[in-house]
């Protein structure tokens, strides 16, 4: 099992707040300043130029931000030594249903574990939302050939098929 990390800044609403269902669950750990995420965890930055892949087996944590855009382009998470962004995936919560690249902080996370081969830590996080298992369902080709991937390179190569 993985730890999970999420920088959260407020932001969003907290009653549709999915790490804040997953703080409840006692599943992730949350921080409110920057200076607080782990510098050897694994950060989900979809600004990051290399894709996750099952070669990031390694991570000591995981950690997401759930935060406003305008935190990435300032560049206060740049100088992580591991970030990287998650390939192509199509989201299933109901705000963004149906769109490519636009994750839930839990559907993120998710695709990250299943990446890495946590499936099961997978599915008991996206447990934690109704509309979780159509995360995995929408995605269960990409993600799985994605798992099998040797490295970086190769997960952008299968992205291309889907997008």
């Amino acid at each position: 099992m993985i730890p999970l990390v999420a920088y959260r800044d407020n932001s969003c609403d907290p009653r549709k707040c999915t790490v804040k269902k997953l703080e409840k669950a006692g599943l992730i750990r949350l921080v409110h300043n920057i200076s607080r995420i782990p510098r050897n965890t694994l950060l989900l930055d979809p600004t990051a130029e290399q894709a996750l892949s099952p070669a990031d087996r390694g991570a000591k944590s995981i950690t997401v931000l759930d935060c406003s855009w305008e935190v990435l382009n300032t560049g206060a998470v740049s100088s992580w030594r591991i970030r990287r962004a998650l390939p192509f995936l199509v989201a299933a919560n109901p705000v963004n249903f149906g769109r490519p690249c636009i994750l839930s902080s839990v559907e993120a996370l998710a695709a990250a574990l299943y990446i890495l081969g946590e499936e099961q830590q997978a599915r008991d996080i996206l447990a934690k939302v109704g509309w979780g298992i159509r995360f995995l369902e929408a995605n269960a080709e990409p993600l799985s050939l994605y798992a099998s991937a040797h490295d970086s390179t190769e997960v952008v190569r299968i992205q291309d098929l889907f997008m």
